[in-house]
């Protein structure tokens, strides 16, 4: 989930890059992460309140199935003018810390049957176009 406030992941990553001198991502960075902005994904949820479903329908809030973890890293490093640079695993670890493991992670999701459902269709910007923002790099 990103947006303008975001205390998340993102910023996170931000400030691991401002602190490693470089944005990183693992291996090729094809790896993907789903995503969605904070106001798609709370007028869905609203969606979700206002419906009624049965007991242990999945709702996905995505926008994006996947976004390269790579592309990211790029906005970063671009932003920050820091290198964009590949690590392996065990570099990783040493890079992002706790974190390695998530930045690692491959993780496409869909919400083909949440829109289907409900008729949701995220509007706001997607996370790359979101990320490079001014907002994700004030100190």
């Amino acid at each position: 989930v990103h947006g303008e406030g975001d205390h998340g992941f993102v910023p996170l990553l931000i400030d691991l890059a401002r602190k490693q001198a470089a944005a990183a991502y693992v291996g090729e960075g094809a790896n993907r992460w789903p995503a969605v902005h904070r106001f798609d994904a709370a007028r869905l949820y609203r969606l979700v309140l206002d419906s009624e479903f049965a007991p242990g329908t999945r709702i996905h809030a995505v926008a994006e199935e996947g976004v390269a973890f790579r592309s990211l890293a790029e906005v970063m490093g671009r932003r920050l003018g820091v290198p964009v640079v590949s690590k392996s695993r065990a570099e990783a670890a040493e890079h992002f810390g706790w974190f390695a493991h998530f930045a690692a992670l491959d993780a496409p999701a869909s919400s083909a049957r949440t829109r289907e459902q409900l008729g949701w269709r995220p509007e706001q910007p997607g996370l790359i176009a979101d990320v490079d923002q001014p907002a994700y790099f004030k100190t």
